[in-house]
């Protein structure tokens, strides 16, 4: 039975090989929401590329140091496959710069994944995405979510057409499993579309 497991194991691991997701950080970014997600798509494969307004090393809110591989303004929609969007204190830094959501609205435009947890939510309404979908995030950004016309959910985790929503750092692994389901799906559908 062991032999079953690891052959199993095997079949379903590096299902996301060299795709590439970009995750948004800034100073303040929620350390687990970061790293967690980081780590559950490097392992599926995918080359993760961490990416800041500049290219200085940032903390976490829990003071976990974080070196960025590349600049937001040099992002292009066209070249990535999916996108993250962590929470904590960087989402409100970003969302004031016009290149984090011009990125945003063009990974939603080609319907593109887009993975937003906790305090992220706030990059997606400053990126006017929201109307008429359901999202989550932390109960601090409830209001918002309405205010932007989304429909409020208190769910863990969930899809909602491209977009994948976690709730806060306690719903991680089922933010995680979402979105690797979401993204190998996406990637199955491209496969299938190509034959």
């Amino acid at each position: 039975m062991k032999r079953w497991l690891v052959l199993k194991r095997k079949d379903t691991h590096m299902r996301l090989q060299g795709k590439r997701i970009a995750t948004l950080v800034a100073e303040g970014v929620e350390d687990l929401e970061f790293y967690v997600p980081l780590m559950r798509l490097q392992e599926e494969g995918a080359q993760v590329l961490t990416a800041a307004l500049d290219l200085k090393s940032i903390h976490g809110k829990n003071g976990l140091e974080i070196k960025p591989d590349t600049k937001i303004e040099s992002l292009d929609a066209d070249d990535l496959f999916a996108l993250i969007v962590p929470g904590g204190w960087a989402p409100d830094k970003l969302r004031r710069h016009s290149v984090v959501k011009e990125l945003v609205r063009g990974m939603d435009s080609k319907g593109k994944t887009i993975g937003v947890i906790c305090h992220g939510g706030l990059i997606a309404i400053s990126a006017g995405i929201m109307k008429g979908r359901r999202a989550t995030g932390s109960l601090g950004i409830k209001d918002d979510i309405l205010n932007a016309g989304g429909i409020w959910v208190d769910e863990a985790a969930f899809r909602e057409g491209n977009l994948v929503w976690g709730r806060v750092v306690a719903d991680i692994p089922d933010f995680c499993r979402e979105l690797v389901e979401a993204l190998v799906e996406k990637l199955e559908e491209s496969a299938a579309a190509a034959q």
